[in-house]
């Protein structure tokens, strides 16, 4: 018996052994394409911290004696213009869907720092999550490789056997 990932404070049990194969075929497909949509979540999340992270190290980098000095400046990943540091401690920050917020160099480290804290609690309560549902996912299967080998045995058994037939 395996317990169905649901609510956690609603679990319900399921006796895999009763279910037909073709009921254990359709669970594993379900819980195939949860544990892909899982894997995708959790490739994008890792991204976001990376991104994240990459900026709060960008701040680190940062030395009082840059200011009036000249960089480059991404217009897009590929494409730069010349500029140069005008205010060491004024950092205008993408929070996402066109919103942009300005902070001091401390504010800003800090911001970065509790985002790539962020990123890691939702990576890690995805990664429990998909834990669940790999050891659910390895019962249906062992299950299912144990319905699938008996019916093979049974199938191999009746074709050894010779057809009784009467004679009147």
């Amino acid at each position: 018996m395996a317990a169905t990932p649901s609510a956690p404070a609603k679990s319900e049990m399921i006796d895999l052994t009763k279910l037909s194969p073709e009921q254990l075929i359709q669970i594993k497909q379900e819980f195939e394409q949860e544990m892909t949509n899982l894997q995708d979540s959790l490739s994008m999340l890792h991204g976001c911290k990376a991104k994240y992270a990459g900026s709060k190290e960008a701040l680190e980098t940062f030395q009082p004696n840059w200011e009036n000095r000249q960089i480059l400046v991404p217009l897009t990943s590929s494409m730069y213009v010349p500029g140069r540091v005008k205010d060491l401690n004024r950092f205008v920050i993408d929070i996402g869907t066109g919103y942009y917020i300005e902070k001091d160099l401390e504010g800003s480290k800090d911001y970065f720092k509790r985002r790539v804290e962020y990123m890691q609690e939702q990576i890690e309560k995805i990664e429990k999550i998909h834990l669940q549902k790999t050891r659910f996912f390895n019962s249906v299967m062992g299950v299912l490789e144990m319905k699938q080998a008996a019916a093979a045995k049974m199938q191999s058994q009746e074709q050894s056997q010779p057809a009784v037939t009467q004679s009147s």
